[in-house]
This record gives C-alpha cells, sequence and structure tokens, in this order.
C-alpha cells in the first residue's frame, strides 16, 4: 500500500491485536494506548476483514485461535498485494524454534514470547513500524507519479486487481472512473508544455480532493488521463462522484482558448462503470474496457459530461 495518513506524520501509527483470549488483548491495549491507535480482534477472520477495510500499520497476532490459526492469517494476509506489507509480529505462549521457524517461513517479522517484558515488547514494536516507515517511503516514491503526485499506473494495476479479487469475495459494488482532459494536446500546443504541466498538476490535486475516503484511489493513468478506483460504491455514488470532479475542474476556470468547450476554460471528460458483485469468470480489464467505451462516448458527445452505466 502506498503510505498515506502514517508516512505523512497526519495520525499516530495503527496496532491490530488479534488474540481470542480478551485478557491478552486488554494487557496488550493498556501497553500500547498511550502511543498507538489500537485495534482489535478476536478470530482470524476478523483480523482479515479489518485488514481489507483499514490497513494496520503492524499487526500483534496469536498462533493458537480456534478456526484460522494465526499462521493461516499471515499466509492470507502476505498472499494479498493490500495487505503485503504489514508487518506481523507473532506473540505466543509457545517458545519451541520450530514454531518460530514456521512464523517467520510465512512471512511475519518477528517472534515475541507473552512472558516478554513490557520494555522488550514496546521496544520490537517500535522497532519494526521505524523500518515499515522507511520502506513506506521507499515504496512510495515507486508507486507515485513524479508530476502529478497521485498514484502511478503501476500502482493503480495492483489495487484495482486485489479491489477486484475482494468485490468477488465480499460480493460487494466497485467502481470505476476513467478521466480525460479535453483537447488537451490543443492547450499543450497553445500555452507550451510548462503550462502542460502545471495544468496536469492542478487539475490532478483538484479531483482528489474531490475524494474523501482513504481508500478511494486516484491515479494517473497515462499522458492527461486519469483514472479512479471506488471500492463499495454502486453506480449512483460512482456518477455523482464524476459530476463532482468534472463540476470542481471546471470550477478551477484554467484558461483554454483553443477548446472547443463553451467557456472556454478546462474541461474533462468522464466514463463511469460500476459493478454489483463481480464474477470470477471475469476480471478487472473487463471493468477497464468498458469505463473506455464510455469515456470515449463522452468525448464524442461533445466532452466535458459523464457517461456512465452498471455491468
Amino acid at each position: 500500500m502506498i503510505p498515506t495518513e502514517y508516512v505523512a506524520g497526519d495520525s499516530r501509527p495503527r496496532l491490530l491485536l488479534v488474540d481470542d483470549q480478551a485478557i491478552n488483548i486488554r494487557m496488550l491495549h493498556q501497553i500500547f494506548q498511550a502511543d498507538y491507535d489500537v485495534f482489535s480482534a478476536t478470530s482470524g477472520e476478523q483480523a482479515l476483514a479489518f485488514c481489507e477495510g483499514r490497513q494496520p500499520d503492524l499487526i500483534l497476532l496469536d498462533i493458537v485461535m480456534p478456526g484460522m490459526d494465526g499462521y493461516e492469517v499471515c499466509r492470507r494476509l502476505k498472499s494479498n498485494p493490500l495487505t503485503a506489507a504489514i508487518p506481523v509480529i507473532f506473540v505466543t505462549a509457545h517458545s519451541e524454534s520450530s514454531e518460530e521457524e514456521m512464523g517467520l517461513a510465512v512471512g511475519a517479522v518477528d517472534f515475541i514470547s507473552k512472558s516478554a517484558s513490557v520494555n522488550v515488547v514496546k521496544a520490537r514494536v517500535k522497532t519494526h513500524l521505524t523500518l515499515k516507515y522507511q520502506a513506506d517511503l521507499l515504496r512510495a516514491h515507486a508507486l507515485i507519479d513524479g508530476l502529478t503526485g497521485v498514484a502511478n499506473r503501476r500502482y493503480f494495476d495492483e489495487v484495482l486487481a486485489a479491489e477486484w479479487r475482494r468485490c468477488v469475495r465480499s460480493a460487494l459494488p466497485l467502481s470505476l472512473i476513467l478521466i480525460d482532459i479535453d483537447f488537451f494536446k490543443r492547450f499543450n500546443d497553445h500555452y507550451g508544455h510548462q503550462a502542460g504541466d502545471a495544468c496536469l498538476q492542478q487539475v490532478a490535486l483538484c479531483i482528489k480532493a474531490t475524494l474523501s475516503r482513504s481508500h478511494d484511489l486516484l491515479a494517473r493513468y497515462g499522458g492527461e488521463e486519469f483514472a479512479c478506483i471506488l471500492p463499495e460504491t454502486a453506480l449512483e455514488g460512482a456518477e455523482q462522484k464524476a459530476q463532482a470532479m468534472q463540476a470542481a475542474v471546471r470550477a478551477l476556470a484554467i484558461p483554454h482558448a483553443t477548446s472547443d468547450v463553451a467557456g472556454g476554460v478546462v474541461t474533462i471528460s468522464l466514463g463511469v462503470v460500476a459493478v454489483r458483485t463481480a464474477k470470477h469468470e471475469d476480471d478487472a480489464t473487463d471493468l477497464i474496457g468498458a469505463a473506455d467505451s464510455l469515456l470515449y462516448e463522452a468525448k464524442h458527445a461533445g466532452r466535458a459530461q459523464v457517461k456512465a452505466k452498471c455491468l
């Protein structure tokens, strides 16, 4: 995941405590509540559901739990691109080397005994949060578009594939918006490439400002095109969001003397597609293709408008 609040320093790191024993969760909560935002889950299923909705910065995970044990939870976290980068520390009453080896093999970063002192547990957590912070910074540089500051195409592809899989599993809706700046080649030819770069930056910031949820993703799709992933969003909500984006960009009033759109300012065209429930036999490329066709319709119909449909 691209680091957001934590890397930017706008909020405290988030810890997820996973243990089927309430007393163990209470003890750990008391240790960390002063320094971190602490959440809890009492089963592996609860932990995975929490992580898909709001990724923590570190997980303290019990091994022995009824149903899904800690090893399986860790395996599933590491197999999901949205949660693979979350460091997992196993906290267990057992101390056999074979269990520690198994924990590290499935992707955990550390293994702490429940009998360890409070200072040791705090130090281990602080160390791994620091390492994650550094790794997140490096990953962010690789996944952010250098000009506009939004996600790049590589990260868009990763997140869309992961959200599609989540849509299949959870039967939740998923929407995608493709966005194109109208007559942008003419803008570049008339005002120059430096002004074109500034226009792309302003439009990207404007569109991003319309997104209120942390799990919505705006990415530069290529050239003057952007794409927005809206998880758990049905067509009506996505179309409303697209209309808000269109109005916000027009309100920037960036002069565009060579546009055929009335008003003489920079505008955008948008194609919006939603699925109520993704199917196993389909894939995310169907969503992209449908959104691209709708974007073409919006441009063919005169630009500066939204075309939308549900698959």
